[in-house]
């Protein structure tokens, strides 16, 4: 269906093409008053006179395409800081954080991170400390502090362009993160706030009329700057007006306006790559704006069939201890509550994957007969068909994370079958149970095991050695060794979910997970396991009034009736049990209300944007094959390999946002796929800093640890201090003396731990990571040679005991100037 939807864009624009697209005429100003708005973060005076008098012959070469790039961390610092106007401070300290990271990955000769340092060390070091202090400031609510960080990231940066592409190149590089500063105005609006769209909007034509690029395009080309600044103006009546779409097209006149104004301004190569470069700009703030929204009613519609896999291998067990009249109920009951479709479950599969629709239904059936004819064989081969197609239909319908997060719910409701079972003499079927769920993970079934390791290699780790314990302390009987690693891998696959996934993502998953809980109750009474049964209700009350993942406190702000008929519905269960009643009708009584809470949490949310942030990759899709400022024709005639890739990335983008994918990795090989475009188009593709496989070329940064640098998280360390991207947390410390710690690698580049040398007791024996016996040591290894040492990179600590008494400070070395520093108070 995509693909439909890119062959009518493409034969739109060939015939818009044909027919002559009209430019955007500005509107002129209403009177609306500017004077709160912000200055330009810039004081480089513009100097236009000579900027007219100077030819268009900005540099070109690798230098060029690296300039480019730098106007893309611009207009994502833009992103970050506007996104805090609009009193979006969280969703903008995100942006600045992955900003950041992402600038943290960008080395080699030509990545925009070592390109930096190497052009200046003032600028790189500012631009830095600026973006960090812009996160910082949106993080403690600090405007001031946020707005000095901009400033200062912006300036920093435009210095940097001076010093490569001269004046000129930076105003046509300049001029292009205007035009696309409007498609912030178009992504508040899509979001539903449009009257901050519109004070954005005023704050951008203030930017814009206080910049030396304002003067500068309105030389070079006085059309192209009436367009430009007209289009600024109509989006924020647009915008004052409520009309999103003409905010949408404001947006799209404003960046084409940029594009003509910025092959005015500079050279036909820079200014391609400039173009390029807010292509790419585009696509992030695409998958800013995707991020803003919540999951899509799809993520309540798989969340229902997972529940349905966990219904189906309870019945599976329950066949197998001889309840055939129980078990063939509830398969049968699963058939009818699909078929009732009471909140569009049934329609989606079938619209989302016909062959998965039918599979299912037909698993389903064959289930239903072979319990009934006691074929064990027949019940193995038919829950094996229906969980294979309920896994294709929740991919379908989740996406790429919602899967992944479906997945961990559903083994956790594995997991907690194997422990019943278990409970009931069968260690062996128990065992097996979690051997299966071990198979899956290796299988990398619904996309789980890659995501796990991805997210977070040390909880990765500790799963799949919990779970192997697991199944060894089953197989021996070793009572005390199940609930412990059956514990560990709970928590471990929670954990996953709640870093990995929103508040309402995990809501959704972990409504199949207590349902499963309810259904577990029931089979239970079922096999006159009544006190057992009652016990697993009145646990699965506490594990929810504890929080589940959020999943509490989500659904009691989302419907406060369903929180309600939730928590009594559930509690009913126990009852009935406790009765010696129906607990099945109980459990089913409460399934009601389990998948009323998933559709609740994931509406309560806010719903998904990814087809508004689609529009906005559409429209980046639209104007390159328009051939707008000619960059079609100049992309393809530099390299056809990069021309293709770039159109592979942009459609790949596409895709995530129309599917619900993985949205952040889709716009992270985008970029890097613009990335190369952008050095294709200046003749430097030899110097591109990624290769066309996305990878990362040149020569790679050699780390080294260290002694005291080791794999993962030691299990007998008293404290822990996370590394994120330029923080140490807790910051502050105070341990007792012979206490060990472990500093973890949580996030960002490699770091260190360095003791200040003269901040720490005298009678200290120096440490640091990599086992200096100095601070200068430290630094040289860390500074000289081939080899950078004492690194602590991803999934890998630092340990060091103190026993020496008083104040210790320390710091990390390649963020020293983005005040990465600590302290530990040692007492005895």
């Amino acid at each position: 269906m995509e693909a439909n939807r890119r062959q009518l864009l493409r034969t739109a624009t060939a015939v818009a093409a044909g027919l002559g697209l009209a430019g955007c005429s500005g509107s002129t100003d209403d009177g609306a008053s500017t004077d709160t708005a912000t200055d330009a973060p810039t004081d480089t005076p513009a100097s236009t006179e000579d900027d007219a008098e100077v030819e268009p012959s900005a540099s070109v070469g690798a230098g060029a395409a690296v300039a480019a790039e730098w106007t893309v961390m611009s207009a994502r610092l833009d992103d970050a800081y506007t996104l805090g106007l609009a009193g979006m401070t969280g969703e903008g300290e995100a942006v600045a954080g992955r900003t950041f990271e992402r600038f943290e990955g960008a080395n080699g000769e030509y990545g925009a991170h070592e390109y930096l340092e190497e052009t200046s060390t003032t600028n790189y070091e500012g631009f830095e400390s600026g973006l960090v202090d812009l996160r910082d400031g949106l993080s403690s609510g600090d405007k001031e502090a946020a707005e000095d960080g901009w400033r200062s990231a912006q300036q920093h940066l435009r210095e940097a362009q001076i010093a490569v592409v001269g004046e000129t190149g930076a105003n046509a590089l300049g001029v292009l993160r205007y035009g696309v500063a409007v498609n912030d105005v178009e992504l508040l609006a899509a979001a539903g706030e449009t009257e901050a769209a519109a004070t954005v909007a005023g704050e951008i034509k203030s930017w814009f009329e206080n910049a030396p690029e304002h003067g500068a395009l309105e030389s070079a080309d006085s059309e192209a700057y009436e367009s430009l600044e007209g289009a600024m103006e109509d989006a924020r009546r647009a915008a004052s007006a409520g009309n999103v779409a003409t905010v949408r097209s404001a947006s799209d006149a404003a960046i084409s306006a940029s594009v003509t104004g910025a092959n005015a301004i500079a050279s036909g190569d820079l200014a391609a790559a400039g173009h390029l470069a807010a292509y790419q700009a585009e696509g992030w703030d695409a998958a800013a704006l995707a991020s803003l929204g919540g999951p899509s009613t799809n993520l309540a519609h798989a969340a229902v069939l997972n529940s349905y896999r966990a219904r189906v291998y309870d019945a599976h067990w329950l066949a197998a201890r001889g309840a055939t009249d129980t078990a063939q109920t509830m398969v049968d009951d699963v058939f009818e509550h699909f078929e009732t479709d009471a909140h569009g479950y049934h329609e989606a599969l079938e619209e989302a994957d016909g062959e998965a629709y039918e599979g299912f239904e037909r698993g389903l059936n064959s289930l239903s007969t072979a319990i009934g004819n006691g074929d064990s064989e027949g019940i193995d081969s038919a829950v094996a068909t229906v969980d294979e197609n309920l896994v294709t239909g929740i991919e379908a319908l989740a996406g790429s994370t919602g899967a992944t997060l479906l997945e961990a719910a559903f083994f956790r409701a594995r997991v907690a079958d194997a422990r019943e079972i278990y409970r009931l003499g069968a260690n062996n079927v128990a065992s097996g149970v979690v051997g299966s769920v071990f198979e899956r993970f290796e299988a990398d079934e619904a996309g789980f095991h890659e995501a796990f390791e991805d997210t977070d290699a040390e909880s990765y780790e500790a799963f799949e050695s919990a779970l192997s314990s697991l199944r060894t302390a089953m197989e021996n009987t070793n009572d005390s060794g199940v609930e412990t690693h059956a514990t560990a891998v709970m928590d471990e696959l929670l954990g996953y979910m709640t870093t990995a996934g929103s508040t309402a993502q995990v809501s959704a998953a972990e409504s199949t997970y207590v349902a499963a809980r309810g259904f577990d109750a029931a089979a239970l009474a079922a096999l006159d396991e009544q006190s057992r049964a009652n016990t697993v209700v009145t646990d699965a009350l506490t594990y929810f009034e504890g929080g589940a993942g959020g999943f509490h406190e989500a659904l009691e702000d989302a419907d406060g009736e369903v929180y309600e008929s939730f928590e009594a519905d559930l509690s009913a269960v126990g009852s009935a049990a406790g009765n010696d009643s129906d607990a099945y009708a109980a459990a089913t009584t409460f399934y009601t209300r389990a998948v009323e809470a998933a559709y609740a949490t994931v509406a309560a949310a806010g719903g998904s944007f990814g087809g508004a942030a689609g529009t906005m990759v559409d429209a980046v899709f639209t104007s390159f094959e328009a051939n707008d400022g000619g960059i079609h024709e100049t992309l393809e005639d530099a390299d056809e390999g990069a021309y293709e890739n770039f159109e592979s990335g942009l459609d790949g983008l596409s895709t995530a946002l129309a599917e619900n994918g993985d949205v952040r990795g889709a716009a992270s090989a985008y970029a890097n796929t613009t990335l190369r475009a952008q050095f294709a188009v200046v003749g430097a593709l030899d110097d591109a800093p990624v290769s066309a496989d996305g990878g990362s070329t040149g020569e790679e940064k050699r780390y080294a640890g260290g002694p005291n640098v080791q794999q993962g998280t030691p299990s007998d360390a008293d404290h822990v201090i996370d590394m994120n991207l330029v923080a140490f947390d807790p910051k502050e410390i105070t341990v007792q003396k012979g206490d060990t710690i472990a500093w973890t690698h949580n996030k960002g580049e490699p770091h260190s731990v360095t003791a200040y040398e003269d901040s720490i007791p005298s009678d200290a024996e120096y440490w640091a990571s990599g086992g200096f016996d100095s601070e200068s040591a430290a630094r040289a290894g860390w500074n000289g040679g081939d080899t950078i040492e004492g690194a602590i990179r991803s999934g890998e600590s630092y340990v060091h005991t103190f026993e020496t008494t008083g104040t210790h400070e320390y710091v990390c070395i390649p963020h020293e100037e983005m005040g990465m520093k600590g302290t530990v108070v040692v007492e005895e």
